[in-house]
Protein backbone atom coordinates (compact mmCIF):
# COMPACT_ATOMS: atom_id res chain seq x y z
CA UNK A 1 0.00 0.00 0.00
CA UNK A 2 1.26 3.83 -0.97
CA UNK A 3 2.69 5.57 2.37
CA UNK A 4 0.50 8.58 1.61
CA UNK A 5 -2.52 6.44 2.25
CA UNK A 6 -1.94 4.06 5.30
CA UNK A 7 -4.47 2.82 7.45
CA UNK A 8 -6.32 4.90 9.70
CA UNK A 9 -5.38 3.28 13.26
CA UNK A 10 -1.39 2.94 11.96
CA UNK A 11 -1.37 6.35 11.42
CA UNK A 12 -3.49 7.43 14.55
CA UNK A 13 -0.69 5.80 16.19
CA UNK A 14 1.96 7.23 14.18
CA UNK A 15 0.86 10.69 15.45
CA UNK A 16 0.71 9.72 19.18
CA UNK A 17 4.20 8.55 18.71
CA UNK A 18 5.12 12.14 18.08
CA UNK A 19 4.56 13.66 21.00
CA UNK A 20 2.73 16.31 19.51
CA UNK A 21 -0.35 15.75 21.22
CA UNK A 22 -2.69 15.52 17.94
CA UNK A 23 -5.95 14.05 18.87
CA UNK A 24 -7.23 11.31 16.23
CA UNK A 25 -9.40 12.34 13.50
CA UNK A 26 -12.82 12.14 13.28
CA UNK A 27 -14.51 9.24 11.91
CA UNK A 28 -14.15 8.89 8.33
CA UNK A 29 -11.02 11.56 7.94
CA UNK A 30 -7.57 10.03 6.90
CA UNK A 31 -4.00 10.74 7.77
CA UNK A 32 -1.29 10.40 4.73
CA UNK A 33 2.21 10.28 6.26
CA UNK A 34 5.00 11.45 3.93
CA UNK A 35 8.62 10.41 4.04
CA UNK A 36 11.66 11.89 2.87
CA UNK A 37 12.04 11.43 -0.62
CA UNK A 38 8.37 11.44 -1.51
CA UNK A 39 5.96 13.88 -2.75
CA UNK A 40 4.27 16.21 0.21
CA UNK A 41 2.01 17.57 -2.89
CA UNK A 42 0.85 14.09 -3.86
CA UNK A 43 -0.47 12.91 -0.69
CA UNK A 44 -2.52 16.69 -0.41
CA UNK A 45 -3.58 16.09 -3.78
CA UNK A 46 -4.80 12.95 -2.76
CA UNK A 47 -6.41 13.91 0.90
CA UNK A 48 -10.06 15.38 1.35
CA UNK A 49 -11.43 17.70 3.68
CA UNK A 50 -10.91 16.59 6.90
CA UNK A 51 -7.81 14.86 6.78
CA UNK A 52 -4.45 15.62 7.77
CA UNK A 53 -0.85 14.88 6.08
CA UNK A 54 1.80 14.02 8.39
CA UNK A 55 5.21 15.10 7.21
CA UNK A 56 7.89 13.18 8.70
CA UNK A 57 11.59 14.81 9.62
CA UNK A 58 13.65 15.12 7.23
CA UNK A 59 14.46 17.96 4.39
CA UNK A 60 11.85 18.00 1.20
CA UNK A 61 12.95 20.58 -1.57
CA UNK A 62 9.56 21.10 -2.73
CA UNK A 63 6.83 23.84 -2.49
CA UNK A 64 3.03 22.69 -1.32
CA UNK A 65 -0.16 24.32 -2.71
CA UNK A 66 -3.47 23.66 -0.47
CA UNK A 67 -7.04 24.21 -1.46
CA UNK A 68 -8.83 21.53 0.00
CA UNK A 69 -10.77 22.96 2.98
CA UNK A 70 -10.15 21.76 6.39
CA UNK A 71 -7.21 19.67 5.78
CA UNK A 72 -4.35 19.61 8.23
CA UNK A 73 -0.61 19.77 7.03
CA UNK A 74 1.43 18.79 10.15
CA UNK A 75 5.14 18.16 10.34
CA UNK A 76 7.45 16.53 13.54
CA UNK A 77 8.71 19.58 14.73
CA UNK A 78 11.75 21.91 13.87
CA UNK A 79 13.48 18.69 11.69
CA UNK A 80 10.26 18.83 9.13
CA UNK A 81 12.09 21.44 6.63
CA UNK A 82 10.87 22.28 3.38
CA UNK A 83 13.33 24.12 0.92
CA UNK A 84 12.72 25.18 -3.00
CA UNK A 85 13.66 22.45 -5.32
CA UNK A 86 17.07 22.68 -6.50
CA UNK A 87 16.38 24.21 -9.99
CA UNK A 88 16.76 27.84 -10.93
CA UNK A 89 14.19 29.97 -12.01
CA UNK A 90 15.27 29.44 -15.98
CA UNK A 91 15.48 25.46 -15.50
CA UNK A 92 12.46 23.31 -16.40
CA UNK A 93 11.82 21.55 -13.24
CA UNK A 94 12.74 17.71 -12.73
CA UNK A 95 8.89 16.70 -12.11
CA UNK A 96 7.51 18.72 -15.17
CA UNK A 97 6.50 17.27 -17.91
CA UNK A 98 8.30 17.68 -20.83
CA UNK A 99 7.15 19.11 -23.74
CA UNK A 100 5.95 17.13 -26.59
CA UNK A 101 7.58 17.43 -29.54
CA UNK A 102 5.98 19.68 -32.53
CA UNK A 103 4.06 17.56 -35.23
CA UNK A 104 5.48 17.54 -38.69
CA UNK A 105 3.77 20.09 -41.36
CA UNK A 106 0.67 17.94 -42.78
CA UNK A 107 1.56 17.65 -46.91
CA UNK A 108 -0.59 20.62 -48.90
CA UNK A 109 -2.85 19.95 -51.73
CA UNK A 110 -2.05 20.82 -54.91
CA UNK A 111 -1.92 24.71 -55.48
CA UNK A 112 -2.37 25.41 -51.26
CA UNK A 113 0.27 26.38 -49.01
CA UNK A 114 1.34 23.75 -46.34
CA UNK A 115 0.07 24.38 -42.86
CA UNK A 116 2.87 25.33 -40.64
CA UNK A 117 3.97 22.86 -38.03
CA UNK A 118 2.33 23.70 -34.64
CA UNK A 119 4.67 25.23 -31.82
CA UNK A 120 5.40 22.72 -28.70
CA UNK A 121 3.33 23.43 -25.77
CA UNK A 122 5.49 24.60 -22.80
CA UNK A 123 6.05 22.25 -20.27
CA UNK A 124 3.98 22.70 -17.05
CA UNK A 125 5.62 23.84 -13.99
CA UNK A 126 5.24 21.35 -11.48
CA UNK A 127 3.96 24.01 -8.68
CA UNK A 128 2.56 27.30 -8.99
CA UNK A 129 3.22 27.97 -5.67
CA UNK A 130 7.10 26.95 -7.03
CA UNK A 131 7.20 29.28 -9.63
CA UNK A 132 6.38 31.86 -7.54
CA UNK A 133 8.84 31.37 -5.13
CA UNK A 134 6.99 30.59 -1.86
CA UNK A 135 7.49 27.36 0.33
CA UNK A 136 3.54 26.67 1.22
CA UNK A 137 0.50 28.18 -0.51
CA UNK A 138 -2.79 28.07 0.95
CA UNK A 139 -4.95 29.14 -1.90
CA UNK A 140 -8.56 30.22 -1.94
CA UNK A 141 -10.30 32.86 -4.78
CA UNK A 142 -12.02 36.10 -4.29
CA UNK A 143 -15.67 34.24 -4.78
CA UNK A 144 -14.77 31.12 -2.60
CA UNK A 145 -12.29 31.17 0.47
CA UNK A 146 -10.44 27.80 1.50
CA UNK A 147 -11.74 27.17 5.08
CA UNK A 148 -9.90 25.20 8.29
CA UNK A 149 -6.90 24.85 6.87
CA UNK A 150 -4.46 23.96 9.58
CA UNK A 151 0.00 24.29 9.57
CA UNK A 152 1.81 23.28 12.20
CA UNK A 153 4.98 21.73 13.68
CA UNK A 154 7.40 22.38 10.49
CA UNK A 155 10.52 25.13 8.87
CA UNK A 156 10.20 26.40 5.65
CA UNK A 157 13.27 28.65 4.70
CA UNK A 158 14.95 29.77 1.37
CA UNK A 159 12.26 30.96 -0.50
CA UNK A 160 12.97 33.72 -3.06
CA UNK A 161 9.64 35.02 -1.75
CA UNK A 162 7.25 33.95 1.05
CA UNK A 163 7.77 31.11 3.23
CA UNK A 164 3.83 30.50 3.94
CA UNK A 165 1.37 32.26 1.79
CA UNK A 166 -2.05 32.33 2.04
CA UNK A 167 -4.57 34.16 0.19
CA UNK A 168 -8.68 34.12 0.67
CA UNK A 169 -8.22 31.48 3.34
CA UNK A 170 -11.22 31.80 6.54
CA UNK A 171 -9.90 30.50 9.60
CA UNK A 172 -6.50 29.75 8.74
CA UNK A 173 -4.90 28.19 11.80
CA UNK A 174 -0.63 28.34 11.53
CA UNK A 175 1.12 26.97 14.78
CA UNK A 176 4.98 26.49 15.15
CA UNK A 177 5.98 26.96 11.81
CA UNK A 178 9.32 27.96 12.19
CA UNK A 179 10.37 30.36 8.63
CA UNK A 180 13.79 31.72 8.06
CA UNK A 181 15.41 33.20 5.84
CA UNK A 182 12.68 33.70 2.76
CA UNK A 183 13.29 36.68 0.64
CA UNK A 184 10.02 38.48 1.72
CA UNK A 185 7.41 37.29 4.24
CA UNK A 186 8.13 34.96 6.43
CA UNK A 187 4.36 33.85 6.51
CA UNK A 188 1.46 35.99 5.31
CA UNK A 189 -2.15 36.10 4.63
CA UNK A 190 -4.05 38.57 2.24
CA UNK A 191 -7.62 38.93 1.92
CA UNK A 192 -8.01 36.33 4.88
CA UNK A 193 -9.91 36.15 7.84
CA UNK A 194 -10.35 34.61 11.11
CA UNK A 195 -6.97 34.01 11.46
CA UNK A 196 -4.59 31.95 14.11
CA UNK A 197 -0.97 32.54 13.94
CA UNK A 198 0.62 31.00 17.69
CA UNK A 199 3.92 29.78 18.59
CA UNK A 200 5.25 30.34 15.60
CA UNK A 201 9.35 31.75 15.20
CA UNK A 202 9.91 34.13 12.02
CA UNK A 203 13.78 35.32 11.88
CA UNK A 204 15.91 36.69 8.94
CA UNK A 205 13.31 37.34 6.15
CA UNK A 206 14.01 39.57 4.12
CA UNK A 207 10.77 41.96 5.02
CA UNK A 208 8.10 41.42 7.89
CA UNK A 209 8.17 38.30 9.46
CA UNK A 210 4.33 38.11 9.62
CA UNK A 211 2.55 40.19 7.65
CA UNK A 212 -1.32 40.20 7.23
CA UNK A 213 -3.30 42.46 5.08
CA UNK A 214 -6.31 42.87 2.69
CA UNK A 215 -4.31 42.88 -0.94
CA UNK A 216 -1.12 44.08 -1.55
CA UNK A 217 -1.69 45.13 -5.49
CA UNK A 218 -5.45 46.55 -5.38
CA UNK A 219 -6.02 49.59 -3.63
CA UNK A 220 -9.32 49.65 -1.26
CA UNK A 221 -10.48 49.87 2.39
CA UNK A 222 -9.73 47.96 5.30
CA UNK A 223 -10.87 44.60 5.64
CA UNK A 224 -12.00 43.43 8.91
CA UNK A 225 -10.97 40.01 10.13
CA UNK A 226 -12.96 38.93 12.27
CA UNK A 227 -10.97 38.16 15.09
CA UNK A 228 -7.43 37.46 13.75
CA UNK A 229 -5.31 36.40 16.47
CA UNK A 230 -1.47 37.18 16.68
CA UNK A 231 0.10 35.91 19.54
CA UNK A 232 2.87 34.03 21.68
CA UNK A 233 5.24 34.07 19.00
CA UNK A 234 8.71 34.98 18.58
CA UNK A 235 10.05 37.93 15.80
CA UNK A 236 13.54 38.15 15.15
CA UNK A 237 16.02 39.76 13.22
CA UNK A 238 13.50 40.61 10.24
CA UNK A 239 12.92 44.15 8.15
CA UNK A 240 9.42 44.52 10.39
CA UNK A 241 8.49 41.54 12.82
CA UNK A 242 4.89 42.38 12.64
CA UNK A 243 3.26 44.22 9.88
CA UNK A 244 -0.66 44.82 9.94
CA UNK A 245 -2.08 46.22 6.72
CA UNK A 246 -5.31 47.99 5.74
CA UNK A 247 -6.91 45.71 8.08
CA UNK A 248 -9.38 45.79 11.52
CA UNK A 249 -10.21 44.07 14.16
CA UNK A 250 -6.97 42.00 14.93
CA UNK A 251 -4.88 41.34 18.12
CA UNK A 252 -1.24 41.40 18.32
CA UNK A 253 -0.28 40.09 22.26
CA UNK A 254 2.16 38.28 24.08
CA UNK A 255 4.87 38.21 21.65
CA UNK A 256 8.60 38.87 21.40
CA UNK A 257 10.23 40.74 19.26
CA UNK A 258 13.86 41.71 18.84
CA UNK A 259 16.40 42.51 16.92
CA UNK A 260 14.34 43.65 14.25
CA UNK A 261 14.50 46.96 12.04
CA UNK A 262 10.59 48.04 13.53
CA UNK A 263 9.07 45.76 15.82
CA UNK A 264 4.75 46.58 14.53
CA UNK A 265 3.82 48.51 12.20
CA UNK A 266 -0.18 49.38 12.08
CA UNK A 267 -0.90 51.04 8.60
CA UNK A 268 -3.29 52.51 7.21
CA UNK A 269 -3.82 54.75 3.78
CA UNK A 270 -6.08 57.57 2.60
CA UNK A 271 -8.86 54.47 1.67
CA UNK A 272 -11.76 54.09 3.53
CA UNK A 273 -12.82 52.32 6.12
CA UNK A 274 -9.72 53.35 7.38
CA UNK A 275 -7.24 50.65 9.03
CA UNK A 276 -7.64 50.59 12.70
CA UNK A 277 -9.49 48.68 15.92
CA UNK A 278 -6.38 47.01 16.49
CA UNK A 279 -5.13 45.58 19.84
CA UNK A 280 -1.40 45.39 20.23
CA UNK A 281 -0.91 44.38 24.30
CA UNK A 282 1.35 42.29 26.61
CA UNK A 283 4.49 42.31 24.16
CA UNK A 284 8.23 42.23 25.10
CA UNK A 285 9.76 44.71 22.42
CA UNK A 286 13.49 45.01 22.76
CA UNK A 287 16.28 45.80 21.18
CA UNK A 288 15.07 46.59 17.62
CA UNK A 289 18.30 48.39 16.00
CA UNK A 290 18.51 46.31 12.92
CA UNK A 291 19.25 49.02 10.50
CA UNK A 292 17.29 48.86 6.96
CA UNK A 293 17.61 51.24 3.48
CA UNK A 294 14.84 52.95 2.69
CA UNK A 295 11.95 51.36 0.40
CA UNK A 296 9.83 53.44 -2.21
CA UNK A 297 6.97 52.70 0.21
CA UNK A 298 8.81 53.55 3.53
CA UNK A 299 11.83 55.25 4.94
CA UNK A 300 14.68 53.66 6.10
CA UNK A 301 14.00 52.16 9.74
CA UNK A 302 16.16 51.53 12.50
CA UNK A 303 14.82 51.42 16.40
CA UNK A 304 11.18 51.35 16.18
CA UNK A 305 9.18 49.96 18.85
CA UNK A 306 5.39 50.02 17.89
CA UNK A 307 3.96 52.41 15.08
CA UNK A 308 1.20 53.65 13.97
CA UNK A 309 0.64 55.55 10.91
CA UNK A 310 -3.15 56.39 9.05
CA UNK A 311 -5.16 54.04 11.94
CA UNK A 312 -7.22 54.62 13.81
CA UNK A 313 -9.48 53.58 16.95
CA UNK A 314 -6.74 50.87 18.07
CA UNK A 315 -5.48 50.03 21.92
CA UNK A 316 -2.14 50.08 22.56
CA UNK A 317 -1.51 48.55 26.13
CA UNK A 318 0.56 46.99 28.93
CA UNK A 319 3.98 46.33 26.03
CA UNK A 320 7.25 46.60 27.46
CA UNK A 321 9.39 48.44 25.15
CA UNK A 322 13.02 48.48 25.26
CA UNK A 323 15.89 50.04 24.20
CA UNK A 324 15.08 50.71 20.98
CA UNK A 325 16.97 53.36 18.91
CA UNK A 326 17.54 55.00 15.65
CA UNK A 327 17.59 58.01 13.58
CA UNK A 328 14.89 57.36 11.66
CA UNK A 329 11.83 59.61 11.20
CA UNK A 330 10.00 56.53 12.49
CA UNK A 331 12.82 55.72 15.36
CA UNK A 332 10.99 55.41 18.86
CA UNK A 333 9.26 53.01 21.19
CA UNK A 334 5.61 53.70 20.35
CA UNK A 335 5.06 56.32 17.37
CA UNK A 336 2.37 57.99 15.79
CA UNK A 337 3.42 59.05 12.22
CA UNK A 338 1.09 60.70 9.80
CA UNK A 339 1.10 57.95 6.64
CA UNK A 340 3.36 59.08 3.56
CA UNK A 341 0.04 59.63 1.87
CA UNK A 342 -1.20 62.45 4.83
CA UNK A 343 -3.50 60.09 6.50
CA UNK A 344 -3.69 60.68 9.95
CA UNK A 345 -3.92 58.67 13.03
CA UNK A 346 -7.52 59.42 15.16
CA UNK A 347 -8.68 58.16 18.66
CA UNK A 348 -5.75 55.86 19.39
CA UNK A 349 -5.28 54.66 23.12
CA UNK A 350 -1.72 54.67 24.33
CA UNK A 351 -1.97 53.16 27.72
CA UNK A 352 -0.47 51.55 30.69
CA UNK A 353 2.93 50.52 28.59
CA UNK A 354 6.32 50.39 30.04
CA UNK A 355 9.19 52.14 28.25
CA UNK A 356 13.08 52.43 29.14
CA UNK A 357 15.62 54.03 26.70
CA UNK A 358 14.30 54.42 23.62
CA UNK A 359 15.49 56.98 21.17
CA UNK A 360 15.19 59.37 20.13
CA UNK A 361 12.31 59.46 22.70
CA UNK A 362 9.79 56.73 24.52
CA UNK A 363 6.95 58.05 22.83
CA UNK A 364 6.88 60.14 19.94
CA UNK A 365 3.89 61.74 18.37
CA UNK A 366 4.38 63.91 15.06
CA UNK A 367 0.88 62.97 13.93
CA UNK A 368 -1.68 66.01 13.84
CA UNK A 369 -4.59 63.34 14.44
CA UNK A 370 -7.28 64.10 16.80
CA UNK A 371 -8.26 62.31 19.78
CA UNK A 372 -5.32 60.27 20.47
CA UNK A 373 -4.86 59.73 24.31
CA UNK A 374 -1.45 59.05 25.93
CA UNK A 375 -2.52 57.91 29.46
CA UNK A 376 -0.69 56.02 32.46
CA UNK A 377 2.67 54.76 30.65
CA UNK A 378 5.68 54.73 32.96
CA UNK A 379 7.96 56.34 30.53
CA UNK A 380 11.11 58.80 31.04
CA UNK A 381 10.78 60.89 27.57
CA UNK A 382 8.48 62.13 25.04
CA UNK A 383 8.39 64.27 21.71
CA UNK A 384 6.64 66.58 22.08
CA UNK A 385 7.38 66.81 26.08
CA UNK A 386 4.74 66.10 28.47
CA UNK A 387 3.46 62.81 26.98
CA UNK A 388 4.78 60.89 29.68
Amino acid sequence: MNKCHIAYLACTAALLGTGLGAAAPDAGHRVHVVHPGESIQKAVDAARPGDTVLVAAGTYRQSVDISTPGLTLRGMGRGTVLRPAATTATTTPATAKPAKAPKPAKASKPGKPAKPAKAPKPAKSASSCAASGNGICVTGTKNRNVDGVTLASLTVTGYTKNGVYATDADGLTVRRVTAVKNGVWGIATERSLHGEFRDNTARDNGDAGLFLANSVKEEMGATDTDGTVVEHNRLTGNRIGVTVRRLRNLTVADNLLTDNCAAVFVVGDENKPKAGFVTVTENRIEHNNKSCPKTARLDALQGSGIVLTGAEDSVITRNVIKDNAGKSPLSGGIVLFKSFVGTTSDRNRISDNLLRDNSPADLVNTDTGKGNAFEGNDCRSSKPAGLC
